[in-house]
């Protein structure tokens, strides 16, 4: 597949079929999300393949606050993309320049996973609006960790939308702001 069509083809899916993902396609993705750049190297990141019947309706049920995210608990599977402690390259670099490097590397390694998801005939939606304490205490993660994003993971049930995105000319300038 073309880059240019894979990027068009991946989107965010809110309606999975209830198939199971096989386990290779999952391990391609978290590969290919390991290959992902990080500040300094650091790779501040571990997925937690959330495929257990029950704990992914816990997980699912995190989501599902305030009417948000219904159709996770339709997913096969959860990825909880946890926060790990970046290198002390990448983490004097975020105090002295202001940014927060990890959390880029998070949006990159997620996109990374995301785009291979899609490749595999996959479809997937990255969560940030759920209740992480009880997320971390249902993953037994340490509670000094973040799980800044789940990942909902499976077959799609509807098909690629167009996109609607700004026009070119509003979204870029040249030399000058």
């Amino acid at each position: 597949m073309e880059f240019k069509e894979l990027v068009k083809k991946r989107q965010s899916d809110r309606k999975y079929l209830s198939v199971p993902v096989e386990e290779e396609k999952i391990m391609q993705c978290i590969e290919s999300a390991r290959l992902a750049p990080s500040a300094c190297n650091a790779q501040p990141w571990k997925f937690i393949v959330v495929d257990d019947p029950g704990l992914r309706q816990t997980i699912a049920h995190c989501a599902e606050s305030m009417g948000m995210n219904k159709f996770v608990s339709e997913v096969p599977v959860i990825i909880a993309l946890v926060l790990e402690k970046p290198n002390l390259t990448s983490k004097i670099g975020s105090v002295l320049k202001g940014k927060e490097y990890t959390l880029m590397d998070i949006g990159i390694v997620a996109n990374q996973f995301c785009l291979q998801a899609a490749e595999l005939g996959l479809g997937t939606c990255m969560v940030g609006w759920f209740d992480e304490k009880k997320a971390r205490n249902a993953l037994h993660i340490p509670s000094s960790k973040r799980i800044p994003l789940l990942i909902a993971l499976g077959y799609p049930d509807s098909p690629t939308r167009e996109k609607i995105r700004k026009k070119t000319i509003d979204i870029y300038n040249r030399n000058q702001y």
